[in-house]
């Protein structure tokens, strides 16, 4: 098992930052990969970014350039730094786990362990 915990979220006006966090216990955080997932009001949760154990990271179109995916296996942490935000990245965002790195990466049916979620909320 593993337990996973966001952090950071919060209301911010466009053009703003954000660093949401996950913390994780249980099983050995450093072997899997983590991935960054968000849900919006009335639409599918949808891939943001993930990060591998060996630290090569993947991102959604909308999101690169101004998102940065980064983990620290000493803190069993995993970080998202948002940039330059807008209105359409409110969400709530939801870090998972993957213990084996099979199927569609974008596919949250692929992910096996899941945080509560954190609020994101852009202003205009």
């Amino acid at each position: 098992q593993v337990q996973l915990v966001e952090s950071g979220g919060g209301l911010v006006q466009a053009g703003g930052s954000l660093r949401l966090s996950c913390a994780a216990s249980g099983r050995t955080f450093s072997n899997y990969a983590v991935g960054w997932f968000r849900q919006a009001p009335g639409r599918e949760r949808e891939f943001v970014a993930a990060i591998t154990w060996r630290g090569n990271t993947y991102y959604a179109d909308s999101v690169k350039g101004r998102f940065t995916i980064s983990r620290d296996n000493a803190k069993n942490t995993v970080y998202l730094q948002l940039n330059s935000l807008k209105l359409e990245d409110t969400a709530v965002y939801y870090c998972a786990v993957r213990t084996v790195w099979s199927g569609n990466l974008n596919s949250p049916a692929t992910w096996d362990y899941w945080g509560q979620g954190t609020q994101v909320t852009v202003s205009s």
